[in-house]
C-alpha cells in the first residue's frame, strides 16, 4: 500500500486521517507544527508523540521534502531555484531580496496551459498539476537558509488551473499551526479564469494580482489567448466582485511590450477599464528570450506610460528588472538546464 504524504493534508484533513486511525484529533496541531515550524522530516523527530505512535506514522505515512538541485545567485541577491520532482520533473522557485522583506515566488504547475506569447513558461506546455505537498515544499525548502516574508503564486503554471491543490497549499501557508503567514502577505496570481477566481475568493482571504498586460480584446486574445474564454468585460467584472478585506487592493500587471502595449492610448484605455476596482498597477517591462519576437519597451515608453497612470491618481509601481544575471524570469533556467539533458 502507497504511504500517504502528510504534506498533502490540510490541518482540518490531517486530523480526520489522525481520527480515522483512533487517535486524538489534538495530535494534527502537533504533527503539524512539527512539519511547518519546526521542519521535521521524520517521524522519530517528533518527540511530543509517542515512539508507538510514531511507528504506526511510519507505517502508514510519509513526510515528503524537496531540496534544490540548482541555485544560481544574483549580483543583486535574487536567488533561482531549480527543484526536481519525484517523477523527474523540474519546477522553478525564485527568491527576490528587498529592504525590508523577502519574496518567494513559488510554481504551481510543471508547464503552462495558458500559452500567454511573452511568457516562456507557456512555451513548456502544461505536463500536470503539483500537488499541495509539492507546492508548500517549495516554501519548506527556501526558509531553511533564508527568511521568507512574502509568497506570491506567480511562478510556473495558473494557479487557478490548480485550484484545489492550491486553496488546500494556501490555508497551511496561512494556517497558525502551519507556515504562519500573515494573509495579507500572500498573493495569487492569474491570467483571468473567471469561474475559479469566484471559488478562489470565497474559500481563502488572499491578495489577488491579475495579469493584465492588454486593453482591448483584440489584442489580449492575441497575447493571452485565455481571454477568447473570458474577455475583459467579463474579468474586470469579476475583480469587482472579488472579496477584499478592508484597505487591501487588487493588483494590475501588466506588461510592457515594444510598439504593441505601450502607447499612451493604451495608458487611456487601461485607466477606463480599472477605474472603480480598488487597485494598485504593477508595470514590468517585458523581459526577451529566445524564441519570442517581442521587444522591451523604451525608458522613455515607460516613463510617459508611468507618469500618465500617476497624473490620473493611481498607485503605480514600474518593477524594476530583477537578476540579469541569472536565470530569473519564470522557466528560464528550466529551459536552458532540459536543453542540456
Amino acid at each position: 500500500m502507497d504511504k500517504v504524504d502528510l504534506k498533502n493534508y490540510s490541518l482540518e484533513e490531517l486530523a480526520g486521517f489522525i481520527a480515522g486511525n483512533g487517535k486524538e484529533r489534538y495530535r494534527a496541531r502537533q504533527i503539524f507544527k512539527w512539519l511547518y515550524q519546526k521542519g521535521a522530516v521524520s517521524f522519530e523527530e517528533m518527540t511530543n508523540l509517542s515512539k508507538d505512535f510514531r511507528r504506526e506514522l511510519a507505517d502508514t505515512a510519509r513526510i515528503s521534502d524537496l531540496a534544490p538541485e540548482v541555485v544560481e545567485v544574483s549580483q543583486d541577491g535574487t536567488r533561482k531555484y531549480l527543484f526536481r520532482l519525484d517523477d523527474g520533473n523540474t519546477i522553478e522557485s525564485v527568491l527576490i531580496p528587498e529592504e525590508d522583506r523577502n519574496t518567494l515566488c513559488i510554481s504551481s504547475q510543471v508547464g503552462c496551459a495558458m500559452a500567454c506569447e511573452f511568457c516562456l513558461t507557456g512555451s513548456f506546455n502544461l505536463v500536470r498539476n503539483l500537488s499541495t505537498a509539492e507546492i508548500v515544499n517549495q516554501v519548506c525548502a527556501v526558509k531553511k537558509e533564508v527568511e521568507v516574508k512574502n509568497i506570491v503564486l506567480m511562478g510556473m503554471g495558473e494557479p487557478l488551473a490548480n485550484l484545489e491543490q492550491v486553496i488546500r497549499a494556501l490555508r497551511i501557508i496561512t494556517c497558525d499551526d502551519g507556515l504562519q503567514f500573515s494573509t495579507r502577505r500572500v498573493t495569487v496570481s492569474t491570467a483571468g479564469l473567471v469561474p475559479e477566481l469566484d471559488t478562489l475568493g470565497r474559500s481563502v482571504t488572499v491578495n489577488l494580482a491579475v495579469s493584465l498586460n492588454a486593453t482591448t480584446d483584440e489584442l489580449r486574445d492575441r497575447i493571452m489567448p485565455i481571454n477568447r474564454a473570458y474577455p475583459l468585460k467579463e474579468l474586470l467584472a469579476a475583480c469587482k466582485k472579488f472579496p477584499l478585506p478592508a484597505r487591501r487592493y487588487i493588483t494590475f500587471e501588466y506588461v510592457l511590450i515594444r510598439d504593441l502595449n505601450d502607447s499612451i492610448d493604451d495608458a487611456r484605455r487601461l485607466v477606463r477599464l480599472v477605474s472603480g476596482i480598488p487597485c494598485k498597477i504593477n508595470l514590468i517591462a517585458f523581459n526577451e528570450h529566445e524564441g519570442c519576437t517581442f521587444r522591451k519597451p523604451t525608458q522613455e515608453a515607460i516613463d510617459i506610460f508611468h507618469k500618465y497612470l500617476l497624473d490620473k491618481h493611481f498607485t503605480v509601481i514600474t518593477r524594476a528588472s530583477r537578476g540579469g544575471d541569472i536565470s530569473a524570469a519564470c522557466g528560464q533556467l528550466k529551459g536552458r538546464l532540459d536543453k542540456a539533458v
